[in-house]
């Protein structure tokens, strides 16, 4: 019966997104349940089961913590010593910043780094490469002033390994964490993928139609540099077994309270749909009372989502092979499960009516190191889009993502300029403005990102 109801679900709400093959997990005392819908490949399909391979994207960075944290439990990494300790040619922008940042700041969040580096194709593509190219990127922040999601902290968190074990990343993953937990299907390059089942990503035009999505993943060859924020792919069995381990079925790998210790809270998140704060890595979020630990993944049109509930003995896995529409698939998932199997119904936040004035004080372009972001009002509805950069996109000689196109946004209750998309395929994202000390807003959150305003009255 659990097995029928989740099954109907998934396939009901991906016919009504349209999304080529979904796999699900779920992990309910013991057990392993899972359903899966759709085909690999619109144009050589094979039915997706549990074995078949998605990319993951930033769940990656779960493994990439976790081993981390057996070098820490071993005795060869400190998360407070300096990056610098294990990564002296590690230079930045401010000196003083690249001096200061510590190992904890890179898994938390809170390093001041921006989102990342784009890949231009060109030089060094290692992660001894992508350190070397670190002065080019902005910082907007202090080191340990605030969180802000960075993928470029995630990967030189990689060249941490490579240094300390005198292995390259992948090799030094296989040892730390893949081998030793079991999980023969969570791999590292095209290689590795093309010799089992994956799912094709796509991605919708303009029109609707969907097309694979090309490059596959982030699996461009010779392009290691990212693989620490997000080069992992996997398959639905693989993460259960994951959530197994992060449960405290493998303390022969790494002891229990290393564990625990990455899911207590490190600093706090303001607005934000992925939790409440950052343990070690980990989104923590409070689901009605119970302690829910969780990270997602979006890719060149793939989205993967991991929740789990340590005190019900609970997991849930989403993977789903289309954007932008893979979002709200696996929201509706994890949404499910959590109502059908542990009784919590999580309540969306409701936005209050459209206030002329305090939109168009928030209108205007903000950026990142890759994307813009428009807050636009017309007078009658305030509007977020997102997007990577036209010079980025244009530079590049690979596919990239599509942008997300104008939704409609709310502020929610009360004066803390917070708000929410009510539409699109972000719906259901939360986020603030920030802004200095005379009152101006500077800056909007998103996904856990900072992005700095640039203009006004966009």
């Amino acid at each position: 019966m659990l097995q029928d109801k989740l099954q109907e679900f998934i396939k009901a709400q991906a016919t009504e997104l349209g999304v080529p093959g979904v796999a699900v997990g779920v992990l309910l005392d013991g057990q392993e349940i899972y359903a899966s819908h759709g085909v690999t490949s619109l144009s050589n399909p094979a039915p997706v089961d549990e074995k078949t391979l998605f990319h993951l994207a930033s769940v990656s960075k779960t493994f990439t913590a976790t081993a981390l944290m057996r070098l820490v439990a071993e005795g060869k990494v400190d998360l407070d010593a300096p990056v610098r300790h294990y990564v002296p040619e590690l230079n930045l922008a401010d000196e003083r910043a690249a001096a200061a940042i510590t190992v904890l700041n890179l898994l938390n969040h809170t390093s001041g780094l921006d989102w990342n580096l784009i890949d231009d194709g060109e030089g060094d593509r290692s992660l001894a490469g992508l350190v070397a190219k670190l002065p080019q990127l902005p910082l907007i922040a202090p080191p340990g002033a605030r969180a802000s999601y960075s993928q470029a902290g995630y990967n030189l968190a990689g060249r941490i390994i490579e240094k300390v074990t005198g292995l390259p990343f992948e090799q030094a993953m296989a040892a730390l964490v893949l081998e030793p937990v079991g999980l023969a299907d969570t791999v590292y390059g095209q290689s590795e993928v093309m010799v089992r089942k994956f799912a094709v990503g796509y991605n919708r035009d303009d029109d609707g139609t969907l097309r694979p999505a090309r490059p596959w993943g982030a699996f461009k060859e010779g392009a290691r540099g990212d693989n620490p924020g997000g080069g992992l792919a996997s398959s639905v069995s693989d993460l259960l077994l994951w959530a197994r381990f992060q449960l405290g079925d493998g303390e022969s790998v790494l002891p229990e309270a290393e564990l625990h210790r990455m899911r207590e809270q490190t600093v706090e998140l303001r607005a934000s749909t992925l939790g409440d704060g950052f343990g070690i890595c980990w989104f923590l979020r409070d689901l009605d009372g119970l302690h829910g630990i969780g990270h997602g993944g979006s890719g060149n049109g793939q989205f993967a989502e991991l929740l789990i509930v340590p005190e019900r003995n609970f997991a849930v896995v989403s993977l789903a092979n289309a954007g932008p529409d893979g979002y709200p698939f696996n929201q509706s998932v994890v949404r499910w499960a959590l109502e059908n199997y542990l009784g919590v119904v999580e309540q969306t936040a409701q936005p209050v009516p459209y206030d002329k004035e305090r939109a168009q004080e928030v209108a205007g372009r903000y950026d990142i190191d890759a994307m813009n972001l428009d807050i636009a009002s017309d007078g009658t509805r305030l509007t977020l889009a997102v997007g990577i950069k036209p010079e980025i996109r244009e530079a590049s000689d690979e596919e990239m993502p599509p942008d997300y196109p104008a939704a409609e946004i709310g502020f929610l209750p009360g004066d803390n300029d917070e708000y929410i998309v009510t539409e699109g395929g972000l719906e259901g994202q939360r986020g603030y403005f920030s802004r200095d000390a005379d009152g101006a807003v500077t800056g909007v959150d998103l996904a856990g990102r900072l992005f700095n305003r640039v203009t006004q009255a966009f």
